[in-house]
C-alpha cells in the first residue's frame, strides 16, 4: 500500500484527491495539510511514502516546504500538483528536490500512475513540463562579464558618459570604452543601451 499526503490549500481539491486515490487499490491517503509548513510537519509525523504537494499557499509555499523535506524527512519523496508551468515555478521545484511535476488537468490514471512511479523513485513530468526543461537544457549558458565590465555597464545604466565612468573607477576614458567593447562583444550587441538591457535579462548586472 502507498501511503501519501495531501498538501494544498483548497479543502474542495483535497477531497477531490482523496476519493479519487482512495479508489485506487493500492493508495490510501494518510493526511491532509493546507499549507508548506504544515505539510512538512506532517510528512515527518507520518512519513508518507509521497507528498503531493501544491506551488502557491498561503503559510508556507510548495518550493519551499518540498526543499525543507529533503533535509528532514528524505525518504519521503514529492510530486508537485499544481496549475502553474511557468519555467521558474518548474526549475524551482526540480531543483529543491520535487521528484515529478505534474499538471491538475491530469486524469485520475494519469494521477494514480504518477504516484505509483514516483513511490518507486522514478521521475514523473507532465509532457509540458519536459519539454520546459528541454527548452531550458538547449538554452545557451548566458555570457560571463568580468567584475570591471559588469561595473561599468552599470555604471552605463545609471546613465553616466564615458569619461564620468572613468573618472568614478579611476580609469582613463580609453579604458573604460575597452571594457565596453569587450561587454558588447561577449552580449552580441551594438550599443550601450542594448547592452545594458541584455545584461538585465541575463541577470549579470
Amino acid at each position: 500500500m502507498i501511503t501519501i499526503l495531501l498538501v494544498d490549500d483548497h479543502p474542495v481539491v483535497r477531497h477531490g484527491l482523496r476519493g479519487m486515490l482512495d479508489a485506487e487499490p493500492d493508495l490510501t491517503v494518510v493526511g491532509e495539510a493546507s499549507s508548506g509548513d504544515e505539510g512538512v510537519a506532517l510528512a515527518v509525523e507520518l512519513r508518507p511514502d509521497v507528498v503531493l504537494m501544491d506551488l502557491r499557499m498561503p503559510g508556507g509555499d510548495g518550493v519551499s516546504a518540498t526543499g525543507r523535506l529533503a533535509a528532514v524527512a528524505p525518504g519521503v519523496r514529492v510530486l508537485v500538483l499544481t496549475t502553474y508551468e511557468s519555467d521558474r515555478d518548474i526549475l524551482r521545484a526540480i531543483e529543491a528536490g520535487a521528484g515529478g511535476y505534474l499538471l491538475k488537468d491530469a486524469s485520475p490514471r494519469e494521477l494514480a500512475d504518477a504516484v505509483r512511479a514516483t513511490a518507486r523513485g522514478e521521475t514523473v513530468l507532465a509532457p509540458s513540463v519536459a519539454s520546459t526543461l528541454m527548452r531550458q537544457m538547449r538554452r545557451p549558458a548566458p555570457p560571463a562579464l568580468s567584475a570591471r565590465e559588469a561595473e561599468v555597464l552599470r555604471l552605463v545604466a545609471r546613465g553616466l558618459t564615458n569619461a564620468d565612468i572613468g573618472k568614478a573607477l579611476f580609469i582613463s576614458e580609453a579604458t573604460v570604452k575597452t571594457h565596453l567593447l569587450r561587454a558588447f562583444a561577449k552580449l552580441d550587441v551594438a550599443d550601450r543601451t542594448a547592452a545594458v538591457t541584455t545584461a538585465m535579462e541575463h541577470g549579470l548586472l
